[in-house]
C-alpha cells in the first residue's frame, strides 16, 4: 500500500458497511474502489477511478475497475450516465437530478430536477413501469 493517504468521506468500515448492505461482498480492491467514489460527490469514468485507486491504494487492474463499476451501478450504488456513445461517467450521488455536459472540457455537472420541466410522459408499456428519466443537457462554447 503506498503511503499517500485519502481524505475520504466514508471511512473504510463505513465502506464495508455501505457494500454489504447492497449485497456486495466487500473485497480489498471492491473497498478500494468504492472509497475513492464516495470520497464525495463526483461524476467519473472509470480510467479516472484507476488513476485514483492506483495514486494511493495497492494496484487494481483496469478490468476489476470496469467489472466493480458495472456491479455498483447493477446494485444501485452509483447511476451510470452516458454522455455519447464514448463517454460513460458514474455518479456517486443517487439523489434523483439531471446533468449537463461540457463537450468541450469533459466536465459533467448535476443540474437539480426542479430547473428541468418535462411534459407529459408516454404510459408504459403493458406490465411496466417507468423507473426514472435521465436528462443530459450538452453545452459547448460558441
Amino acid at each position: 500500500m503506498k503511503q499517500e493517504q485519502r481524505n475520504t468521506g466514508l471511512d473504510r468500515e463505513a465502506v464495508v458497511r455501505k457494500l454489504r448492505e447492497h449485497g456486495i461482498t466487500p473485497t480489498q480492491q471492491r473497498v478500494d474502489i468504492a472509497t475513492v467514489l464516495f470520497e464525495r460527490p463526483q461524476h467519473v469514468c472509470a480510467d479516472q477511478v484507476l488513476a485514483q485507486v492506483n495514486a494511493v491504494e495497492s494496484l487494481v487492474s483496469k478490468a476489476t475497475v470496469y467489472n466493480t463499476l458495472g456491479l455498483f451501478a447493477k446494485k444501485g450504488l452509483v447511476r451510470e450516465v452516458l454522455v455519447d456513445p464514448t463517454r460513460l461517467f458514474y455518479d456517486s450521488n443517487m439523489i434523483p437530478h439531471h446533468h449537463m455536459y461540457h463537450s468541450d472540457s469533459g466536465m459533467l455537472e448535476d443540474v437539480a430536477p426542479g430547473q428541468v420541466q418535462l411534459g407529459a410522459l408516454p404510459e408504459a408499456p403493458e406490465g411496466m413501469v417507468i423507473e426514472g428519466v435521465d436528462v443530459v443537457i450538452r453545452v459547448r462554447r460558441i
